[in-house]
């Protein structure tokens, strides 16, 4: 007798996951089914195929540093949209009474809110006869002062991520409207498609195909085409032909030290058994394709494949600014760079390489090798700018670290 598939509530655990999932829903249409703001186990719902049993429990453990880097950028995430809205207006400065034009009725009092909170960032002159007018202080115009300079630091940084997002994809070529999708996330300014594209042609061009405008790779560079965790390898001198631990050694964190490795960390709790901790030495082991390479050259089913397809989410997040996207934006790019069809499920799989948060008003994934706990480790220099603007306001740099110099970070 055919057997229904039947929806089913239930919280997901981290491994192993084995389940037939029917369905292609995105990360952020399961996501937008789930409860925000909890402190429990993050549920899930998905397509389960039914046994006539009742299904084991599922349990997705909380990562409560990552949890809490969303929830700390609440308030820096809406001072620095302040400030851009501010920076935008002629003469800097903005009447209260357009604020709601510009953010709307619903945003308009949590940034009023911010307004009265933090008066050593944002200025209120006028009253009585005269409009209210809105402008940072003399310290914070100071201090934007200095966007200017990080911005013309992220040039190259950014030109060069755009080249490489652009050699992973299928083609060469990804939708304009997808990039401009993730500008903020790889701190591209608002204007890129005007004054940065044009300004590398011998790097970029713009074409229409079928109605839609593509950001088209113009000249491939194989020094690009190497990966962030090739790269780290490299650091830690660990070569492409060699560099693996004694086999005999079953490592109890899950990380192994060899070409084709990822570095893991899984979730406080999880206590993995020896036949599964062998599993995962197998799998880092096993060698797979580079990210850079076509991905219609390889089988879907293939194991090698879909480590290649860890890899290439790896690349992706390692490309953001802050090493991580909302479950929306990586969606986005699934025909681009042939994610999984069960994106949401390998990214659970995989959950010493990746963590997903609900918190916040959108799901979002998180590279966790690129954290110390909530802080950032390695910071570009719009990153480094928005941290010391934010620290205006008297709180602590939220992405504060121990972690490498500037001169080394996200270049």
């Amino acid at each position: 007798m055919h057997q229904r598939a039947r929806m089913t509530l239930f919280p997901l655990k981290l491994y192993p996951l084995e389940y037939l999932i029917p369905t292609k829903a995105s990360i952020s249409e399961v996501f937008s089914l789930t409860p925000f703001r909890v402190s429990g186990p993050l549920f899930v719902q998905i397509m389960h195929k039914s046994s006539g049993g009742r299904p084991k429990k599922k349990i997705y453990h909380r990562v409560h540093d990552l949890d809490r880097v969303m929830e700390l950028q609440k308030k820096p995430s809406l001072i620095l949209q302040l400030k851009t809205i501010i920076q935008s207006q002629k003469n800097h400065s903005l009447l209260l009474r357009d604020l709601e034009k510009e953010v709307g009725i619903v945003q308009k009092w949590n940034f009023m809110t911010v307004i009265e909170k933090y008066p050593s960032i944002f200025h209120v002159s006028g009253g009585n006869r005269t409009p209210l007018l809105l402008k940072l202080t003399e310290k914070a115009k100071k201090i934007a002062a200095e966007e200017t300079n990080a911005r013309i630091l992220m040039e190259p940084i950014l030109v060069k991520k755009l080249r490489k997002l652009l050699m992973m994809s299928m083609d060469c070529q990804v939708p304009l409207e997808k990039i401009e999708f993730i500008e903020s996330e790889l701190g591209l300014p608002r204007d890129f498609k005007e004054i940065l594209i044009p300004k590398y042609p011998e790097f970029f061009s713009v074409k229409d195909i079928n109605g839609r405008a593509f950001l088209i790779l113009e000249t491939w560079d194989s020094s690009l085409g190497t990966t962030a965790r090739e790269e780290k390898l490299a650091y830690e001198g660990i070569s492409k032909f060699g560099g693996c631990q004694d086999k005999a050694t079953i490592s109890k964190d899950g990380n192994f030290s060899g070409p084709f490795a990822f570095r893991l960390s899984f979730p406080a709790g999880f206590r993995p058994n020896m036949n599964y901790l062998k599993g995962v030495q197998q799998w880092q082991k096993m060698s797979f394709p580079s990210p850079y390479l076509n991905g219609r050259r390889f089988e879907l089913g293939d194991p090698k494949a879909r480590k290649r397809a860890v890899a290439v989410l790896h690349e992706l997040l390692g490309l953001t600014m802050e090493k991580r996207m909302s479950s929306a934006q990586l969606d986005a790019f699934r025909a681009e760079y042939q994610l999984p069809c069960k994106l949401l499920f390998c990214l659970v799989k995989h959950n010493g390489i990746f963590y997903i948060t609900n918190k916040g008003a959108k799901s979002t994934v998180f590279l966790k090798e690129a954290y110390d706990g909530s802080n950032l480790i390695e910071k570009c220099p719009l990153v480094m700018f928005n941290d010391k603007f934010i620290g205006l306001s008297g709180r602590r740099d939220l992405n504060s670290c121990n972690g490498m110099p500037s001169s080394q970070i996200s270049t």
